[in-house]
């Protein structure tokens, strides 16, 4: 087992977390992640292509619950105090998402003490949670009322020997193509030698200022926006069939046009992006969402007006037509919340996984959508994506933790 920089990534999704601690240098031990289809884009990703987790014998290699995890494997996290310096992630938020009906009662939300028990067991040196802006409003109805979510994460956190400090965090300004904020939490364990409250502080500080630099050795820049992202990805520069799914087409790639998708392409070699399916509107949609664009030329990135609403008799709770000079607004995992800035129809997933700064050779498996009852049981491509981490803010992120670490 590596010992030096290793980590363990908690409801590590598809992997966005994990990947941007690779690319900082951290060594993955293993990731916990519930959902099937998710757990497959990881592995393919980071454990076969990568081989960046150094996975222990005694914890199968496949997609585990992490209350499971904790109940059969006691003993054996127990015996990884002492060699884990970091365990990251961050619990589902459903419960606690402003982007849908906030529900304190989500069970979901209960994951929150999983993850702290887990730590309470292998005892890391360094914490990282993440979680959604909504995590930092208060309890209106339980024990804690009057209390935000995040207090009662961070006195619990405080109570097991950590200085803590969390903070609300724009992605957008790290490169990201998108405005999302999240809630983001740094813990390091208090009987270690030179850490005091003020080291935690200084988290945020070190990572705002390191930024620039960060992005302008990879030829990046905080500015990027929308058509820097994705206008190599336009329908209108060609389809062929789909490699993944026949009866669908798929789209090939345009000129590089910018710094970041010269970036996001990297070492690819191939004409056609790996999940960038067409979806199949019918024609009355494509129609409405033309007019839509036209209509909607002045007030982009906001939802649809009341106006346009009642010409359509549309009742969806979200339709936001894109805009191509600004950053994303938060993508969610429901991809008919926006429509292109310039093309009739809704992204795609290679799209989504560009706003959230996937490389493109990062690969997802899965369904593609899903819809009814099954939208709270399988995690999809776009679902996996919506709830990701973005890679390039958990590069720097990782960056500052390993020089945290070190010192």
């Amino acid at each position: 087992m590596k010992t030096d920089n290793l980590y363990i990534d908690l409801f590590a999704g598809c992997g966005g977390l994990s990947l941007g601690l690779h690319n900082a240098g951290w060594n993955g031990l293993f990731a916990i992640e519930k959902s099937p289809d998710a757990f497959k884009t990881l592995e393919y990703n980071l454990i076969n292509k990568k081989k960046h987790f150094d996975w222990p014998d005694w914890l199968p290699q496949k997609n585990h619950e992490i209350n499971s995890v904790i109940e059969t494997y006691e003993k054996e996290l127990l015996s990884l105090r002492g060699k884990v310096s970091l365990i990251a992630g961050g619990p589902p938020c459903q419960g606690f998402s402003m982007a849908g009906r906030r529900n304190e009662t989500d069970e979901r939300n209960d994951l929150i003490n999983s993850y702290i028990k887990f730590v309470e067991y292998v005892e890391p040196k360094i914490i990282f949670f993440e979680n959604v802006k909504g995590f930092t409003m208060e309890f209106k109805k339980n024990k804690e009322k009057g209390i935000a979510y995040s207090s009662v994460v961070t006195q619990k956190l405080e109570s097991l020997g950590y200085y803590v400090k969390g903070k609300l965090v724009n992605f957008g300004e790290y490169g990201v193509p998108q405005k999302r904020t999240r809630f983001i939490l740094i813990g390091i364990r208090n009987d270690i030698e030179n850490t005091s409250q003020e080291v935690v502080d200084n988290f945020f500080l070190s990572l705002e200022a390191a930024s620039f630099s960060f992005l302008k050795k990879k030829g990046l820049s905080k500015n990027v926006n929308l058509q820097d992202a994705i206008s190599d990805l336009l329908k209108s520069n060609g389809t062929v069939q789909s490699p993944d799914t026949n009866s669908f087409h798929a789209g090939i790639y345009g000129h590089q046009q910018s710094s970041y998708q010269k970036y996001m392409r990297k070492s690819i070699r191939y004409q056609i992006a790996d999940s960038h399916r067409f979806p199949k509107h019918l024609q009355l949609t494509t129609d409405r969402f033309k007019a839509i664009l036209e209509l909607s030329s002045d007030r982009r990135n906001l939802d649809l007006s009341k106006d346009i609403r009642n010409r359509y008799n549309l009742k969806k709770h979200t339709i936001i037509p894109l805009c191509a000079n600004s950053k994303s607004p938060t993508i969610t995992t429901l991809p008919d919340d926006y429509i292109h800035y310039s093309e009739p129809r809704i992204l795609t997933v290679r799209e989504y996984a560009r706003i959230q700064s996937f490389p493109d050779w990062y690969e997802f498996k899965g369904k593609y959508t899903t819809g009814g009852k099954k939208r709270t049981q399988e995690v999809p491509r776009y679902t996996q994506i919506g709830n990701a981490i973005p890679p390039l803010f958990a590069e720097q992120a990782g960056i500052i933790l390993r020089n945290l670490l070190n010192e």
